[in-house]
């Protein structure tokens, strides 16, 4: 007999995961890493999928071996909005305190990884207690932990429900929604050409999803949308689903050009080699259609949209 860490897969949907979704590891591997100096994310892969007990099982989360450090049986990661628009303030760890006291241990932010997982290691016995159900990592996400799944589960729960009261109490919960914002048709011509552009630009076909109620066209029709749309996304796990930021109005091809800078500037820089993926906004911010994001026509098996 040995013990095994059930970790989700990467690329699931936690709202539609299913067992083949959850990848099994040797614990005491995971542990045995835990203790080294260094590991590279290459390394640490590698590592990962030669300790699996199923070889068709997806790649682990990179946060596996965190989640092996945690000492309880069931544990709960997510990247609560609620949560997160409180840590990526100025004085977010204060707020943080404000809100959790002994409740949580707070986190400062470490790239997702094995650093991550050491630092977690040091913090985690030092500043937890008996009264702790959760941790705070800045600018990243929420762990809650319990003896069971639906005790982790609830904490988690509670957890960023006291996130909301604490941003509704501040006024930064509920937004206006002015009477020129109420939606109209949707030019289904400018979809088309758009999903076209955006299709040519990613290099395979993409199904469009456009939202254009009231909240939404608000949102995107907002005189300081320039401004609060480009800082980029919540929490940096996000990149991969929405790129650091996105289109405003329709010029696909400028994104595509400033994307490539991007990378171009960033990836040398890298502690690793990095890989471009295809330079097409994940979101488009248009004020006529609203909100737009897309998917690819082809779906990966692991049912992840």
């Amino acid at each position: 007999e040995e013990e095994i860490l059930h970790v989700k897969g990467s690329g699931w949907d936690l709202e539609l995961i299913e067992e083949a979704g959850f990848s099994p590891v040797r614990m005491q591997h995971l542990l045995r890493l835990a203790r080294l100096d260094a590991l590279s994310d290459p390394q640490m892969v590698n590592e990962l999928a030669t300790h699996m007990t199923r070889a068709a099982a997806p790649a682990p989360s990179v946060e596996t071996i965190l989640h092996a450090l945690l000492p309880h049986k069931y544990v709960d990661h997510t990247h609560s909005d609620a949560v997160l628009a409180i840590t990526n303030t100025a004085d977010g760890a204060q707020r943080i305190a404000e809100i959790y006291g002994d409740a949580v241990v707070v986190v400062p932010y470490v790239m997702p990884g094995f650093d991550l997982a050491r630092l977690c290691a040091e913090l985690f016995p030092r500043y937890g207690g008996a009264g702790t159900i959760g941790m705070v990592l800045m600018k990243h996400g929420i762990f809650s932990f319990g003896a069971t799944a639906r005790e982790s589960y609830e904490r988690m729960i509670r957890l960023a429900d006291l996130a909301e009261r604490y941003l509704a109490a501040h006024a930064a919960w509920d937004l206006p929604c002015p009477a020129s914002a109420l939606p109209g048709p949707t030019p289904s011509p400018d979809i088309a050409s758009l999903r076209k552009h955006l299709s040519q630009t990613a290099g395979q076909p993409v199904i469009v999803q456009v939202r254009s109620d009231a909240r939404a066209l608000s949102f995107v029709r907002r005189a300081d949308i320039a401004a609060i749309s480009q800082q980029g996304p919540v929490t940096p796990d996000h990149v991969l689903r929405t790129k650091r930021v996105p289109l405003l109005g329709r010029d696909i091809d400028r994104y595509a050009h400033d994307y490539r800078g991007y990378f171009e500037r960033h990836a040398p820089i890298a502690r690793e080699p990095k890989t471009m993926l295809d330079p097409a906004p994940r979101v488009v911010l248009d004020p006529t259609l609203g909100p737009v994001s897309y998917t690819h026509l082809t779906l990966p098996t692991n049912r992840e949209v």
